[in-house]
């Protein structure tokens, strides 16, 4: 890529398009670990070259533990993208939390157990003899999230900013004793996709933060309607022009900013010794780990 896009977004379920979007263009890559889940959809924004994401790909066409995350956000790092917005659904696993409602998260809580978590040390992808231990303590990008916070604020649509967001595996819903413990853990909110794209981002050193449209009260709720995919689309439908509109607002506010916070996090993270690293695999990844193995 001759032109450097540094701002990304990935449109989860209901934000298939940016359709404020000028001079677009498309463009198809693959990945050391694949293909990603669809074409990136390059365009103008606020003076800004914005790369936009359909997370599940256009027409919602894969389901959450099928998606091939490390492609996904390798494409945006192949763009050169440094501020990464995720666009989520979620359920409300507290009462403040209602539908319609939008939170920025600060923490994470991981309960999948069949996705890629690493870029590194994969003999699947031949990225093996290569270990890196990313720290994650804070998730989120807490620069990015003031930000995404901000640019919901200026719709006009109610906006939570921090809250625990523990990933599910999917693609089904929780049952009730499933929403009731997570509800004991102090969970707020659940989802299926955000990890492990915010890991992911942090290895790629990107800065990262989700702005999650509460669609419903999954199941613990017994006098709301249960979660279901009726009930998600018709929420999301209403919110769609809020979340377009608050990425616009982020993307305004991201113009002429300064490096990534994360922009070295992989610095102090890798383990392996240099001279144990199989030449192959630095040429492999040299995207994301060149400068400090050169």
């Amino acid at each position: 890529m001759t032109e450097k896009i540094r701002f990304g977004v990935i449109g989860g379920s209901g934000v298939y398009q940016m359709e404020a979007l000028q001079n677009v263009e498309e463009i198809v890559l693959e990945t050391p670990f694949g293909t990603p889940s669809d074409s990136y959809i390059v365009g103008t924004l606020h003076n800004q070259r914005v790369a936009f994401l359909a997370r599940h790909g256009r027409g919602h066409r894969i389901s959450p533990t099928r998606l091939n995350q490390r492609a996904n956000i390798y494409g945006f790092k192949m763009l050169g993208v440094e501020y990464l917005i995720g666009v989520s659904a979620c359920g409300s696993l507290q009462e403040k939390y209602a539908p319609g409602h939008i939170v920025i998260p600060d923490q994470l809580f991981d309960r999948t157990c069949q996705r890629a978590l690493s870029f590194f040390d994969d003999p699947s992808v031949g990225t093996e003899g290569l270990v890196v231990h990313i720290g994650v303590a804070e998730p989120f990008c807490s620069f990015l999230n003031e930000i995404c916070y901000q640019a919901v604020q200026a719709t006009g649509n109610t906006v939570h900013k921090g809250g625990n967001f523990v990933t599910i595996e999917g693609p089904r819903f929780s049952t009730k004793a499933e929403s009731q413990v997570f509800r004991s853990w102090g969970m707020d909110i659940i989802g299926m996709t955000t990890t492990p794209e915010a890991q992911l981002a942090r290895e790629a050193e990107m800065s990262y933060a989700v702005m999650a449209h509460v669609t419903d009260y999954d199941v613990w709720h017994e006098s709301e309607e249960a979660v279901s995919v009726e009930r998600v689309i018709r929420t999301l439908l209403h919110n769609a022009d809020v979340a377009k509109q608050a990425v616009a607002n982020a993307i305004q506010r991201l113009a002429d900013v300064g490096p990534s916070p994360q922009s070295q996090a992989l610095r102090d993270a890798i383990i392996t010794n240099k001279n144990a690293i199989p030449p192959a695999v630095i040429e492999k990844l040299n995207l994301l780990v060149g400068r400090y193995l050169s």
